[in-house]
């Protein structure tokens, strides 16, 4: 399906309402055929959607309607409802201007109830728009349509087709409104005919989808510097000063590379291909060899080299651009939604009180201690517990550093201590463990913690209102500290675009990839479920039904009087209604309230069938709950769900493992003491790191030394690798080996293949010779590419050393692999192109 602007539910709802039975019909029965499900299945959902229901709400509590689609069917069952209703609404516009202007065929009527896109759609109704002021309109309202019919139908020349003509002394368009044109001589009036003919042409729909499927087969993509100026601030799209490939075999990520640098003007695209061919097969299908005499045959083969040349080669050039640019943003916001819910969903370390370290050099190393809640600690005064020490350059403070770490561990009993990855964070772990080693009596365990986007945080209006009473570099220690004891909780607080594990993403479109990572994190947020008595109204925000206005009047309320007790006593909190109840209830977990389902995962609604079952027992709510043995002696033969909603074997199973976490079992990497920089690597070296991010050509790992390594996508296994994601997800603890290092330019090459599988290294090649070499005898190894593709080399490029290496496939085959020193160049498109990591 073809990327397409984002719609509001108003917006959906609306072109629901305009859609008749029939045409819902279809499009059920279209998306049942292509996500592989029943009819029923989306006829269930579609109800359910309508009414308000929201995707996280219908996964969990309606399985029983829609027969147990899951949160990712029913995400991709709505993404896919919403366009084809957005395309069923432009269809019925453009057949009712089509008729309107009496244009309506059979034949346009079946292209475009089959058209599969917007782009396809317009692509169809071009030649019909009005276009007043175009030259073929123009000609038309001077009067010479009736000399242009002629030379398309009869054996005369285009100027005995004019002979009779009379130029008229004012000219006027459909509406009566007076054009200024001159045809007054013979050269100006061919000009106004073989622009009607070029025009009528253009409705050839079947020759201009075989022009365009056949021209997209052998286009290049052609990238030149903009100027010669360009040549130095532009020095990271350096690969593409001079760069040729197929359209068709262009890799998203290249493309999205390429556009970055024609927006930021450094580059200049265009799109080369053959015109020739083209021309010749327009020239075939209006049988212009056989049309006579000379004069008119010489004539019309003019007006088809401009049919393609003015007319359909730009617009062919512009759809085929456009779509793959559509295509790869549409997988670069995949990659970011993607990774977002895997770090998401990392494994917390629980109810636990921490030390958050953020890490620095001139300005300090600032401190916080949250408490098991995520509070900030008080000391015995009321007052914050935080501090900022200065062991490093230039104070080199370290041991009054030490004495004050040392007396904040001890004093409040800390178990874990979350260091910041940014400047100085490998300095600051090893003082700490030096501090922890030294002074057997503390259970702390030091824990290096992704910081990104916590500077977002600490200046942004909730971590005012959350912490208003902290200086605003003292907030980033309290995020660390958060991030590490719940990610999720602390990470919805920032714009996703400010956390670091997306690709490109400010290239892409921004409407599409806020839509879509709101929605990873409601997902997100909701297979987890939040306690609504310690919950920011960031996270809250976020479930099944709520919006920012809503959660904050929880908060709000929450203030004003107390804890919430039930959740039923969610219902008097202002504006939250019956409808938003329903949708959110199950997911706001109370604990210590009233009612022990209230803790659970069980929905209100079901509270009645719970009782029932409860009768059977004989036995208390609070026995039952996590009591596999009663559970399992239940007779659930005689019980219906309630209303057909939920079963009640989920139910079951909410009772026996109430409010599970999905999320895994906390574990941190252990990076090498003796390696804290780059300096510090060495080839062929063993290292665990923690994946960082995933993109299209691999992933970054970082094994703590301020610059995250990549594992290109044909060092990750032995065997082919078509998907990065497939193989790793962020937050994932990996092991891998160093096979490139280029410390100036601050770039690692990783391998996580076993080391007894690493191919031997060519003697006579050194190091990286790929980075460096500007030899122009140098000959370029073959592209990496997965098994099958035939594309041809290029041994005409020559090797440079760029920022944007990786953006051309460089590397050898994964099966045939060369030397590991080679993987040096997949970091080229990294650091300047939006796509690595580099750490303060």
């Amino acid at each position: 399906m073809s990327s397409t602007d984002t719609l509001t539910p108003s917006q959906t709802s609306t072109n629901a309402q305009v859609l008749d039975a029939t045409t819902h019909a279809n499009i059920h029965d279209k998306l049942a055929r292509a996500l592989g499900i029943k009819t029923a299945q989306v006829n269930a959902f579609v109800k359910l959607y309508d009414e308000g229901a929201t995707v996280p709400f219908i996964a969990r509590y309606r399985k029983e309607k829609t027969q147990n689609l899951d949160d990712a069917q029913l995400r991709a069952l709505e993404k896919s409802l919403n366009y084809e209703r957005d395309m069923a609404t432009r269809r019925l516009k453009i057949i009712e201007l089509l008729s309107t202007q009496g244009n309506l065929t059979d034949e346009l009527q079946t292209r475009i109830d089959n058209a599969t896109s917007k782009l396809e759609l317009e692509d169809i109704y071009l030649p019909y728009r009005p276009r007043r002021r175009s030259p073929a309109a123009k000609a038309r309202a001077a009067g010479l349509d009736i000399a242009a019919q002629a030379v398309l139908t009869q054996n005369v020349t285009p100027t005995d087709a004019l002979a009779d003509y009379q130029v008229q002394s004012s000219i006027t368009d459909e509406s009566g409104n007076e054009i200024e044109v001159d045809f007054s001589d013979i050269e100006k009036q061919l000009a106004g005919v073989q622009a009607i003919i070029v025009d009528e042409w253009t409705q050839a729909l079947d020759l201009l989808d075989h022009l365009r499927s056949s021209f997209a087969k052998t286009a290049s993509i052609v990238s030149s510097v903009a100027s010669e100026e360009k040549r130095e601030v532009g020095e990271k799209f350096k690969d593409y000063f001079e760069h040729s490939e197929s359209l068709a075999r262009l890799p998203n990520h290249r493309l999205l590379a390429m556009l970055r640098g024609r927006q930021e003007n450094v580059l200049g695209l265009k799109i080369e291909g053959e015109n020739a061919p083209f021309i010749e097969k327009i020239i075939k299908h209006f049988e212009i060899d056989a049309k006579a005499p000379t004069e008119r045959q010489e004539f019309l083969t003019e007006a088809a080299s401009s049919l393609w040349k003015d007319k359909w080669r730009p617009h062919i050039e512009h759809r085929l651009l456009t779509e793959k640019r559509l295509t790869a943003e549409a997988a670069a916001i995949d990659v970011f939604a993607n990774n977002l819910q895997h770090l998401l969903m990392s494994a917390p370390a629980g109810r636990k009180v921490i030390l958050g370290v953020d890490p620095g050099i001139r300005h300090g190393v600032k401190m916080a201690i949250v408490d098991a809640q995520g509070h900030v600690m008080l000391d015995g005064e009321d007052k914050p517990v935080i501090a900022t020490v200065y062991p490093f350059a230039p104070d080199n403070k370290m041991t009054e550093a030490k004495v004050v770490i040392n007396e904040l561990l001890s004093t409040y009993n800390v178990d874990l201590v979350a260091i910041g990855n940014g400047t100085a964070s490998r300095e600051t772990d090893a003082m700490i463990k030096e501090i922890l080693a030294a002074n057997k009596s503390l259970k702390a365990k030091a824990v290096i913690v992704n910081e990104s986007g916590a500077s977002v945080y600490s200046a942004s209006e909730l971590a005012t209102d959350e912490l208003g009473n902290l200086d605003v570099s003292v907030r980033g220690a309290v995020s660390i500290a958060r991030r590490l004891q719940d990610p999720l909780s602390e990470l919805v607080k920032v714009d996703p675009k400010a956390i670091g594990v997306g690709q490109y993403q400010h290239d892409v479109n921004q409407a599409q990839l806020a839509d879509s990572l709101d929605k990873v994190t409601q997902d997100s947020v909701n297979a987890v479920g939040v306690d609504v008595n310690t919950a920011s109204p960031a996270i809250l925000a976020h479930i099944a039904g709520l919006n920012k206005n809503v959660a904050q009047q929880i908060v709000t309320y929450r203030k004003e009087h107390g804890a919430f007790d039930s959740r039923e006593s969610l219902k008097n909190v202002p504006r939250l209604g019956a409808k938003t109840f329903e949708q959110a209830a199950g997911f706001l977990r109370i604990h210590d309230g009233s009612n022990p389902l209230d803790a659970t995962g069980v929905h209100p609604e079901s509270y009645a069938l719970v009782d029932s079952l409860l009768a059977q027992t004989g036995k208390a709510l609070p026995e039952v709950i996590g009591n596999d043995g009663v559970l399992n002696s239940i007779d659930t033969t005689a019980l219906a769900a309630n209303d057909e909603n939920v079963s009640v074997k989920a139910i079951l199973d909410e009772l026996a493992k109430p409010a599970r976490d999905p999320r895994p079992e906390f574990k941190t990497a252990n990076f090498r003491e003796d390696v804290n920089s780059i300096k510090d690597l060495s080839e062929g070296m063993t290292l665990e790191g923690v994946v960082t991010n995933v993109t299209a050509f691999g992933c970054f790992i970082d094994v703590g030394v301020h610059q995250d390594g990549l594992v290109h996508i044909s060092q990750m296994a032995n065997d082919f690798v078509a998907d990065p994601m497939n193989r790793v997800k962020p937050g994932d603890i990996v092991s891998v080996r160093v096979i490139s290092i280029d410390e100036k330019r601050g770039r690692i090459g990783f391998s996580m293949k076993p080391e007894a599988e690493k191919p031997a290294r060519p003697a006579a090649k050194p190091a990286m010779a790929n980075v460096t070499n500007n030899d122009e005898n140098t000959s370029r190894p073959r592209s990496n590419r997965p098994a099958g593709d035939k594309r041809p080399s290029k041994p005409k490029r020559q090797p440079s050393s760029s920022n944007h290496s990786d953006s051309r496939s460089k590397a050898p085959r994964a099966e045939k692999a060369e030397a590991p020193s080679k993987m040096g160049t997949f970091g080229a498109l990294l650091q300047e192109a939006g796509v690595t990591k580099v750490k303060k």
